[in-house]
């Protein structure tokens, strides 16, 4: 595998996770050190890898809403990388910026920030799975 295709299946982890509630993967994607942040549309912004996992108790302990990942893209910094996708969530889209680094080998989330977007660069899920380029 290459690289990015690590980043990609790490940020289709974050949201696998998401998609079927299960906290238990969620808290795995998300990187342990410091600089842990989180920005849900709407929310304040959340520091801290326990307040973010806080926050993702209380989404995922409801019926999590039905998401797909869409036209992810990732961009390498250094020893980080974004992956900036659209996320279709229910009947909206949301613009996101994933952020990962390399902890004990394994690509881990340390930001995630989601706010809508006007249009969707793809066809929705309804319509076709296949993301358009």
């Amino acid at each position: 595998m290459s690289v990015e295709s690590d980043v990609l299946a790490a940020n289709q982890a974050f949201y696998r996770a998401f998609a079927s509630g299960d906290m238990a993967a969620m808290e795995s994607v998300w990187a342990v050190g410091e600089g842990i942040a989180c920005a849900h549309p709407g929310w304040r912004l959340l520091i801290g890898r326990e307040t973010v996992l806080e926050s993702w108790r209380g989404i995922l302990g409801n019926t999590p809403p039905a998401i797909a990942c869409r036209a992810p893209m990732v961009l390498f910094a250094g020893e980080a990388c974004a992956v900036l996708c659209y996320e279709e969530l229910d009947s909206s889209v949301m613009l996101a910026t994933n952020l990962f680094r390399l902890e004990e080998g394994r690509w881990k989330l340390f930001h995630h920030h989601a706010g809508p977007c006007r249009e969707a660069p793809f066809v929705p899920a309804a319509e076709s799975d296949a993301p358009l380029q």
